[in-house]
């Protein structure tokens, strides 16, 4: 089992700027890549962005190419989102999940942090 919290989340003028941090513990040694995903109010949850375990693949959503860099830090169990020039349509509660291998998609979700982008 792996266990995700997720921190960073809050409310910001467009075009401004917020890192996202998930913090991973438990059965990480199996976890194939990590993904930040997104709902907005009435909506479904849609893919933001993902990283390999080796931090060598990295893959975005349209929406978010050219804004959006997701790293992580292995020494501190940690996945990161920054977001800059923020949009109002950003505004949505991200969620961090884990991807292990053998597993057919993401298995284990934080609890989201609210992002919040006024106009």
């Amino acid at each position: 089992q792996v266990q995700l919290v997720e921190s960073g989340g809050g409310l910001v003028q467009a075009g401004g700027s917020l890192r996202l941090s998930c913090t991973v513990s438990g059965r990480t040694f199996d976890v194939y890549k990590m993904g930040w995903f997104r709902q907005a109010p009435g909506k479904d949850r849609d893919f933001v962005a993902t990283i390999t375990r080796d931090g060598d693949g990295t893959d975005y959503a349209d929406s978010v190419k050219g804004r959006f860099t997701i790293s992580k830090d292995s020494a501190k169990s940690t996945v990161y989102l920054q977001m800059n020039s923020l949009k109002p349509e950003d505004t949505a509660i991200y969620y961090c999940a884990a991807f292990s291998y053998g597993a057919a998609n993401y298995h284990s979700w934080g609890q989201g942090t609210q992002v919040t982008v006024s106009s």
